[in-house]
């Protein structure tokens, strides 16, 4: 009895399945654009968008120019975006702007522009360029719609990507000083605290800086230590004067006083060779 339950709910599936096919291939092969438009709006309420997505767009250039195609192309555009096109999703949200720039829709469709950039931020390790289009969108955003809704999350965007940036930036300079290139390393965290100077990690950038360029000293030739270990000390009175109450002024001080000790070091040798002449 069950087998035959389970036998007759598949075959009743396959039915309809089948029924909405049918009625699929004869709307597409219809020339009743209204009934037409009627069965994309069912499929699109129903959220089948890639079958809606291509029912609107055999209408687009119908209903070009009449009352109904400001609905049609909103929901085409969003289409794009719920299968997850992101590119074609901007490409359709801002031809929707240049279309219907008073719109009524205008300031969600144009955040949704912006969003889609965002959707498209790939993972850190990668190019981040739309990353930056985001936040320079999202920007945009704001300046023309600062009383909008919308405007909290367009921050919250702003604030997610340049995280990223943040720590794409951060992983370069890591990766400087794990390869030996102190003196790079030390350009690219001083680099990356200019760039956020709000972030929470900024004394941790200044003291790898200041670790970077004691390493950089440190393996440099002897005519140039001296100047080199000055920057160190140098680094350090800036981290003191801005970090007072770091938690990473140990580490700091740590380099420091091997800096100031290597200083008074290499100038005692100085001395004593200028006394064997």
């Amino acid at each position: 009895m069950r087998k035959f339950l389970l036998y007759t709910s598949v075959l009743a599936l396959i039915v309809v399945a089948s029924s909405c096919n049918n009625e699929l291939r004869r709307i597409e092969k219809s020339n009743n654009f209204e009934k037409k438009l009627a069965y994309a709006d069912k499929l699109y309420q129903k959220k089948k968008y890639n079958t809606a997505q291509t029912l609107y767009q055999d209408l687009l250039q119908v209903y070009k120019g009449t009352e109904k195609f400001e609905g049609l192309y909103y929901n085409y555009a969003y289409c794009s975006y719920y299968v997850k096109d992101y590119v074609q999703a901007a490409f359709h949200f801002k031809n929707y702007l240049d279309v219907f720039p008073n719109s009524p829709r205008a300031v969600e469709i144009d955040y949704m522009q912006a969003y889609c950039y965002y959707k498209q931020s790939p993972k850190v390790s990668l190019d981040q360029t739309n990353t930056m289009k985001a936040i320079a969108q999202m920007q945009t955003f704001i300046n023309n719609y600062p009383q909008a809704e919308k405007v909290p999350e367009a921050n919250l965007v702003i604030e997610l990507c340049r995280r990223k940036l943040e720590l794409k930036e951060f992983n370069s300079a890591e990766l400087y000083y794990n390869l030996g290139f102190y003196k790079a390393a030390g350009i690219a965290f001083k680099n990356l605290m200019r760039s956020y100077p709000d972030s929470d990690k900024s004394d941790s950038y200044k003291i790898m800086a200041i670790r970077a360029y004691y390493n950089y000293a440190k393996n440099s030739i002897e005519e140039k230590q001296k100047e080199r270990y000055e920057t160190v000390v140098t680094e350090y009175m800036d981290f003191a004067d801005h970090y007072p109450n770091s938690k990473l002024k140990a580490d700091a001080e740590k380099f420091y006083t091997l800096a100031q000790n290597n200083i008074k070091s290499l100038e005692n040798e100085q001395n004593k060779e200028k006394s064997n002449q």
